[in-house]
């Protein structure tokens, strides 16, 4: 069976030719074999079912510009046809991080791992507290909305918020509106500092939710994640972050080019705290990286800043920060 979720993104429904069960855990992948072009082509996959459903299993493909296997599968692949595949495999499941409160985070096609465990926590109803948040470009890229929705409303004990880029043209859009940040975090999961956390994405997705976590103090520990590009079959294979993580010991000094003032503080100092310890005011209302008005450009330097969606990345790459919600990294130079 295939079922068209959006515009580019598909579901490929797969059964043994004996109708024999398939056995995983909920968040692993599959790696699957094709022949394109008289070539033998493997693509691993993260299974989008539930175990709970074993009769069957599925992988959900958004076909991508330059996508090789991804568009193959959306143009040739027809219901009736056999392909090979190996696994299962992976260690991104709640399986190995059993807790009474869930919080899954996934940008993309990245939701596919999160839509297992909480299919899987929805059809065997132990009733475990989850809250689920979803990125999406638009509304329109939604994969498996009324799904959740439904499940949602029939288990209070599931969650669901979606956060969109951008309503659809001549649409309405009544959810959340920009990428996550931590504003939005807030507001969905007031209590996400007590939850195991999950999270599946794009690489600068993945490092934005860390980024917000780790400025919260959150226990990361009890944060897992997975990138859609490369899967990881073992412990071994995790990536090593180079996180920024704020020193409140570190040192740090900050110099104001045209108010020809500077002055030593810590990295947990922001860039506005600063400003005030010489003297200078630096425009600010609510000192949470969302309204914009304390944005000053940065001479040079490093900095870590957090924001709420008050600056946009095109202003990121002219040199611009907020600061309220920037810390220094050493010596940095503001133009104010």
């Amino acid at each position: 069976m295939i079922l068209q979720d959006t515009h580019d993104v598909k579901t490929f429904c797969f059964q043994t030719t004996d109708n024999s069960w398939f056995r995983y855990l909920p968040g692993q992948f599959i790696t699957i074999e094709l022949e394109i072009e008289g070539k033998p082509v493997l693509r691993t996959y993260t299974l989008s079912s539930s175990p709970s459903r074993p009769l069957s299993i599925s992988i959900t493909v958004k076909a991508t510009e330059g996508g090789f296997v991804s568009n193959w599968l959306h143009q040739n692949l027809k219901e009736g046809d056999q392909i090979k595949a190996y696994g299962p495999a992976g260690i991104f499941t709640l399986h190995d991080h059993m807790a009474e409160k869930y919080l899954f985070i996934s940008g993309g096609a990245g939701i596919t791992p999160t839509l297992s465990m909480t299919r899987w926590l929805f059809d065997y109803g132990l009733h475990t507290d989850v809250h689920f948040i979803h990125c999406a470009r638009t509304p329109s890229d939604i994969i498996a909305r009324r799904e959740l929705e439904s499940m949602s409303a029939r288990l209070n004990d599931i969650k669901v918020a979606f956060a969109c880029e951008k309503p659809d043209p001549y649409g309405a859009w009544t959810g959340y509106t920009g990428r996550v940040n931590q504003l939005m975090l807030e507001l969905i999961s007031p209590d996400y500092q007590e939850r195991e956390i999950f999270c599946c994405g794009p690489a600068p997705f993945m490092q934005a939710v860390r980024d917000i976590l780790n400025a919260a103090g959150f226990d990361m520990d009890r944060y897992h994640e997975e990138s859609f590009d490369s899967p990881i079959k073992e412990e071994s294979d995790r990536p090593d972050h180079d996180d920024v993580i704020i020193d409140a010991e570190a040192a740090s000094r900050v110099s104001f080019t045209r108010s020809k003032k500077e002055t030593p503080c810590q990295e947990s100092d922001t860039i506005l705290t600063a400003a005030k310890k010489t003297g200078l005011h630096i425009p600010s209302a609510c000192q949470f990286g969302v309204c914009g008005t304390c944005k000053v450009k940065k001479v040079s330097g490093d900095i870590h800043m957090v924001h709420n969606g008050g600056i946009t990345q095109d202003q990121i790459d002219d040199g611009y920060i907020l600061a309220c919600c920037s810390n220094p990294l050493g010596e940095v130079v503001i133009d104010f």
